[in-house]
């Protein structure tokens, strides 16, 4: 939706059932990724796996190697890795037959399934296939003919925005935009762990500020749970994490992949969290009666008599908040004259004063 003589609409993203909107539970986003080591049973365990522990929406790589690299990355080894990019996407890469029995599995489980297209092949056999949206790494966050032929299907877009800043992903942004396509922004850092020291969590209230279209969340690389829940209460309505069965699988990303427990763990904590975030500042129901004993009110701080006009010191507030003058009334009590003689500790009423 847009808004009226701004330009800006209402930040959504509809992938099939799921609507992202604020207010609305964040997505969580359990990125099998190529932690299958090229196998489509171990996949599927994932996936079984991952829809057992609560989990919405898990994410898939798909790679055509001929389509996505040149020569050249035959002797390129990642940081997190021993064998070349090219070796280990080769190594990894589903079938485009397992890919489609990978969807099926997922769907049947009930789980929204996505996947990160790294050519323009890759991209089209997703749309054959029906995927219900695209997602583009911080790889391809600057890739404008990938970005630009992905947009043209029409599908809702999320983006990873690792190793950008906001003015390198203006160009792509403006792609997304002018396709009149749903799409979320995730911050993100592409280090394998991430270390705290490297994670920008500021980055998710400035990706929310450069780009008011966009539904904004975290991509998560770190090491434990805290700094995608922080995420979460910072705003992010998407989180996506590397996600493994089991800890003892070899892999480049397994080392900053959640297991089942801990993902179960990640989407109940990000519930709550983001429930008691969108909560406005206000006494509550509930804190009622609490608030009629944890309150103050208004009571002699010693004996008074008749005709005593008060002053600060003849007063103080105490407990409980059953009086008819509250404690935050008190300077309205002072050089007000009282009416009769009243012990210390007695709750004083308006009618006691004159005038």
């Amino acid at each position: 939706m847009t808004v009226a003589g701004t330009g800006t609409r209402t930040p959504r993203l509809r992938i099939g059932h799921r609507d992202v909107v604020p207010g609305s539970p964040p997505l969580i986003i359990a990125e099998i990724g190529i932690n299958h080591g090229g196998s489509l049973e171990v996949a599927k365990t994932m996936v079984s796996r991952a829809a057992a522990a609560g989990c919405e929406c898990v994410k898939h790589q798909t790679h055509f190697v001929d389509d996505e690299m040149t020569d050249e990355a035959r002797s390129i080894v990642p940081p997190n890795a021993e064998v070349s990019i090219w070796d280990i996407m080769e190594r990894c890469a589903l079938s485009p037959d397992d890919e489609i029995q990978l969807k099926a599995h997922a769907e049947s489980l009930g789980l929204i399934y996505i996947s990160t297209p790294f050519s323009r092949a890759a991209a089209d056999f997703l749309a054959e296939i029906g995927v219900l949206a695209f997602k583009i790494g911080s790889g391809e966050a600057d890739h404008i003919p990938l970005i630009r032929h992905v947009s043209r299907f029409g599908k809702p877009v999320i983006m990873s925005t690792g190793m950008q800043s906001i003015a390198s992903l203006q160009d792509s942004v403006g792609i997304l935009d002018a396709a009149g396509i749903d799409y979320a922004l995730l911050e993100c850092t592409n280090l394998y762990p991430s270390p705290p020291e490297q994670v920008s969590l500021k980055g998710i209230g400035d990706l929310r500020a450069a780009f008011p279209n966009a539904v904004v969340g975290f991509s998560d690389h770190s090491i434990g749970p805290e700094m995608a829940i922080a995420a979460v209460a910072l705003g992010a309505m998407i989180v996506e994490r590397h996600f493994t069965d089991s800890r003892y699988r070899d892999g480049p990303d397994i080392a900053c992949s959640m297991d089942p427990l801990e993902l179960s763990g990640l989407i109940q904590k990000s519930r709550e969290i983001a429930t008691a975030r969108d909560n406005d500042k206000k006494r509550t129901g509930p804190e009622e009666e609490v608030y009629r004993f944890a309150r103050s009110s208004v009571v002699a701080d010693r004996d008074l008599p008749a005709g005593r006009v008060i002053a600060e010191a003849d007063i103080w507030a105490r407990r409980p908040g059953t009086g008819e003058i509250p404690g935050h009334e008190f300077d309205r009590v002072i050089g007000r004259t009282l009416r009769r003689a009243t012990r210390r500790n007695t709750q004083l009423k308006w009618t006691d004063f004159a005038g």
